[in-house]
């Protein structure tokens, strides 16, 4: 589709922006949906974000996703929020409503949405987190919504774990954060589970580590759905050492592609093509892995 004076601009912010795959996404769902949009990415740092905002509401861009420091830093900026953006104090989605800006959070239900596309439930399992970060706390949050029975979040025992634990804890009484040096709480909950998370940064970008040791995979088997919110490389190590373990694993595209697609639906009111999307990022990750 041509751009004409009627295209609505979307975009990103983020700093830095290049590298983002949210483009990709979304400018391949308005060609194959036939909506007259485009978007674009770009590099905005928590200094030039009230400007940009401001530019937003007067040139009446359709809407914006935020990456990492600007989704907290936003909160302030907009007129209003959803109450899953206002529990993580995170919003990754910003729709302009006729110059009112609303701020949410598609990140966990991305994670949820993807799990069910594989015919995966949350509801009444029992989950095991790795990591508590921006990635980790938005499943945790979904997942309570989903109806999950038991989650267990393990997080490294530093100086902001008493404040996550409090503030995830006091979310459902379902959650349990453990120290993630508690090596045999995380064999227990390995046991107990029936999805196990990765959601560190732990084997991104030719990093060959596993976020867990060797042993805690060998408790991993069929009985398991192993999610890697890495997707850079396509095959991370977690998902390889978790498919020798004979479990159902994934990469992150399905997150990823997914809570694009809940940023999609609430800009133009219609559903993503998820495969034809998925398709597009497997392709471009695998080219730029090269």
């Amino acid at each position: 589709m041509m751009i004409n004076g009627h295209t609505q601009l979307f975009g990103l912010l983020a700093h830095p922006a290049a590298h983002s795959l949210s483009p990709l996404i979304h400018n391949t769902s308005f060609k194959a949906t036939g909506i007259n949009g485009t978007y674009l990415a770009f590099d905005v740092t928590p200094a030039g974000l009230s400007t940009s905002l401001a530019a937003m509401r007067v040139m009446n861009i359709g809407g914006f996703n935020l990456s990492m420091p600007l989704k907290t830093a936003v909160i302030p900026m907009l007129d209003e929020i959803s109450p899953r953006a206002a529990r993580l104090q995170a919003v990754n989605t910003v729709v302009n409503r006729d110059g009112r800006l609303f701020g949410d959070s598609t990140d966990g239900q991305g994670f949820i949405d993807a799990l069910h596309a594989n015919g995966v439930e949350v509801a009444n399992q029992t989950l095991t987190v790795l990591g508590a970060g921006g990635a980790g706390r938005a499943i945790v949050a979904a997942a309570i919504d989903a109806d999950a029975a038991q989650i267990n979040v393990f997080k490294r025992q530093n100086q902001t774990f008493t404040q996550v634990r409090q503030q995830m804890t006091r979310w459902s009484p379902n959650v349990a954060v453990v120290a993630y040096e508690d090596q045999a709480a995380m064999a227990r909950s390995f046991d107990d589970s029936q999805i196990v998370v990765n959601a560190t940064n732990v084997g991104m970008a030719g990093n060959q580590q596993l976020p867990v040791s060797q042993q805690l995979m060998n408790r991993l088997g069929p009985q398991h759905v192993v999610v890697d919110v890495v997707y850079f490389p396509l095959l991370t190590p977690f998902v390889q050492a978790a498919k020798q373990q004979g479990s159902r694993a994934a990469n992150g595209i399905g997150m990823l592609v997914h809570q694009a697609a809940g940023s999609f639906l609430e800009w133009t009111g219609q559903k993503m093509p998820i495969q034809k999307v998925v398709e597009a990022v497997k392709t471009e990750v695998s080219h730029r892995q090269k």
